[in-house]
């Protein structure tokens, strides 16, 4: 750490850059005022005379309070909702919060209690970035961050930060987070280590705790954005090494947590790798063109990964487009597949069901919804159903369904859309991916308007780790 300092902090950060980035509301302006993407403020507190006459009624039921002059992670206190009975407002913990403990919280901040030096502080409110979906199964009750090292303007190492139970929903290894390392050619995780907050000590670890959800082979979404806004924070702030936490919110994507001018080691234990060597390897260079030093940092930095993901993880590495087989009652087909772990379920086009052997089983589903659409036995527009005659109409038709096409449609599922409730067969099919035979549940639907006639959802993806740059497939 003292070597990052002499070599690294002091003579690439002058001190101005420096000042900029230690105060969290004027780098919030800054990067603001330069285009690049950070949460909201929603309000300031100053002193004692903001707090008094601070607007409480103001704060959406969810925010996150901050420190301006804040360390590694502390004095953070995140906002999920708020209780209707009693008005206090939920914290990551479900433990209860009210506007006097918020007042005290802030008291602690001017006091200097998280800032660095322990020099008096002021305290401010943000918006909560919102989780996306891909992280749901990773994250417990807080945001995950992505923290890329970047020097002089080529990222040369990453890592994803995951809260845990342990560290109350705060993505910081020292509080008990995981911290993940990331690929940059590929944006996968690879290597993951987490804390001992007992003994202080890192241990690496295989899956999130308590579960055999596997840490490595998790694809980051937009990460080439990710890479570009990390390499535009060094030059809006001038300094030369730093490192940037981006959160990605489930509807705007990557926006700026904060930028450090003092990034902790442990991104080396994550990677594996020594960051002084690719420090040393990009001193001197001269890039002008952010996708250009982003391209750069991938060719040097980013590894053949994806046999080393398929060893850890047990998991093949696919494209999003795909030949599959796939085979019904009576025949197989060749055909184009969209691999789609948005989609829960798989999906299969009405017209390529009745070429695999599904029409009579149809007709028979046909006979009881009459209102189901169909590209050749039954055409017309689909009826959406609202959710409680949808459930009705289900209800007391499902057992004679199955009991009259021999079990080939084994259940009805209720499909939720803009418009309403829609119900669809579910039938069984044996699809081979990339040399896997895969038995999955599929839903019947007319997708003759779309390019590809069968979705392949992530019930059906376990085994495969989705990589969105693959280009398409054939079938082998």
């Amino acid at each position: 750490m003292n070597a990052r300092n002499l070599l690294y902090v002091r003579p690439y950060n002058p001190k101005e850059a420096r000042k900029v980035a230690d105060n969290k509301l004027l780098c919030k302006r800054i990067l603001k005022k330069a285009g690049l993407p950070v949460p909201e403020l929603l309000g300031r507190v100053r002193n004692f005379a903001d707090l008094t006459d601070f607007n409480w009624d103001s704060l959406p039921n969810s925010f996150v309070l901050k420190p301006n002059r804040g360390l590694g992670g502390e004095g953070i206190v995140v906002v999920y909702g708020r209780n209707k009975r009693s008005g206090n407002w939920v914290k990551a913990d479900k433990k209860e919060v009210t506007v006097d403990q918020l007042k005290m919280h802030i008291h602690n901040i001017f006091e200097g209690s998280y800032s660095l030096a322990g020099q008096p502080d002021k305290a401010f409110f943000e918006e909560r970035v919102k989780l996306n979906r891909i992280f749901k199964p990773y994250s417990y009750r807080g945001i995950p961050d992505i923290r890329i090292i970047v020097f002089n303007k080529i990222p040369v190492m990453a890592m994803l930060r995951l809260p845990t139970e342990a560290s109350q929903g705060r993505a910081n290894l020292h509080l008990g987070g995981i911290c993940t390392g990331i690929d940059l050619a590929t944006g996968l995780t690879t290597y993951s280590i987490s804390r001992n907050l007992s003994t202080q000590q890192d241990y690496s670890l295989d899956f999130i705790p308590g579960t055999r959800l596997p840490l490595s082979g998790i694809r980051i979404p937009y990460w080439q954005e990710s890479l570009e806004i990390a390499v535009r924070c060094q030059e809006v702030s001038g300094l030369g090494f730093l490192g940037v936490d981006i959160m990605i919110d489930r509807d705007k994507g990557p926006v700026i947590a904060e930028i450090n001018v003092r990034p902790g080691l442990s991104i080396q234990n994550a990677n594996r790798e020594t960051l002084g060597d690719r420090l040393e390897r990009v001193k001197g260079l001269n890039i002008k063109k952010v996708r250009k030093a982003v391209r750069l940092a991938q060719d040097l930095f980013g590894g053949e990964v994806e046999e080393e993901v398929e060893e850890m993880t047990g998991k093949r590495v696919v494209g999003i487009f795909k030949k599959i087989m796939i085979e019904g009652p009576i025949r197989k087909r060749i055909v184009d597949a969209k691999l789609d772990t948005g989609a829960y379920y798989t999906s299969v086009d009405e017209e390529l069901a009745i070429e695999l052997g599904y029409g009579e089983a149809l007709l028979v589903f046909k006979k009881y919804f009459p209102h189901y659409h169909g590209a050749m036995l039954f055409p017309g527009k689909e009826i959406e159903f609202q959710f409680e005659e949808a459930k009705r109409i289900r209800k007391v038709n499902l057992d004679k369904i199955i009991r009259e096409s021999n079990g080939i449609i084994s259940n009805v599922k209720l499909v939720y859309s803009s418009n309403g409730v829609s119900i669809r067969p579910v039938v069984e099919a044996k699809i081979i991916l990339d040399k896997t035979a895969i038995l999955t549940r599929s839903t019947i639907v007319r997708r003759r308007h779309l390019r590809y006639p069968v979705i392949i959802g992530r019930k059906s993806l376990r085994s495969f780790i989705i990589d969105v740059e693959k280009k398409k497939e054939e079938f082998i």
